[in-house]
């Protein structure tokens, strides 16, 4: 069996030297790229597993790269970058990105936020199906996107992607926090808690629910969610 790809998009010498080393040692393939133009060029040939972007590129804006990956490619998005400011985190976790990693870092984390993505990774762990009927929407895992009962589409990053497949996989049953966090991966706290926020807040947009009163995805405070809608994986 063919190991992970994980593709390294920072312009530190350093930074890539160290990433590509330990994630080789760790089991991993690995391209490392210093240029936006070259890691896209890349991507015409092969689709990694996972993707480290750092945010402060000399040849592109690093969020509008993590935003057009998350629409466009299969991979999960990590970000890694000097960015510590809960904002920017914020942000990047809007556009799509999985993850977030701050520097400085231990190189040891970023290997197990690697494997964490690539255990909830569709395209590891994909269900018999990758298409799902519901409440007038379909949804095409094979090509992140919803469809609705006219025929109309709207694109839905990797990350939202493992929200509204877990929720599918389990309709009409409360789902924890800590369900969540075991299901997708990543370390419980605060930031895990508020990617779970974000993601859920753009699937109710782009499933175009009221804010006020969701009629799919039910909050049931100080407990979880519920998927309200009957699901047909075809």
């Amino acid at each position: 069996m063919t190991s992970p790809l994980v593709t390294i998009l920072d312009d530190e010498p350093e930074i890539r030297r160290i990433l590509t080393e330990t994630l080789e040692d760790a089991g991993f393939r690995t391209q490392s790229f210093a240029r936006a133009r070259e890691f896209e060029a890349a991507l015409n040939r092969v689709t990694p597993d996972v993707c480290l972007v750092d945010l402060s590129l000399p040849d592109t804006d690093g969020l509008a790269l993590v935003h057009r990956l998350a629409l466009e490619q299969g991979a999960a998005v990590i970000i890694i970058s000097g960015r510590a400011q809960v904002q920017d985190r914020v942000t990047g976790l809007e556009l799509g990105a999985d993850d977030y990693i701050t520097k400085p870092f231990d190189p040891a984390e970023v290997v197990a936020r690697v494997r964490a993505r690539l255990r909830s990774s569709p395209r590891t762990a994909a269900p018999a199906s990758e298409t799902a009927r519901f409440s007038g929407w379909t949804a095409h895992f094979d090509r992140y996107m919803l469809e609705d009962d006219t025929g109309a589409e709207t694109p839905f990053s990797h990350a939202e992607g493992e929200v509204l497949r877990l929720f599918l996989d389990s309709p009409k049953r409360l789902i924890s926090r800590a369900q969540m966090q075991e299901a997708l991966g990543g370390a419980a706290g605060e930031s895990f808690d508020r990617a779970m926020d974000v993601r859920i807040s753009r699937l109710r947009t782009k499933l175009r629910e009221d804010p006020k009163n969701p009629r799919l995805i039910k909050t049931i405070y100080g407990a979880g969610y519920i998927f309200l809608g009957d699901v047909d994986w075809a």
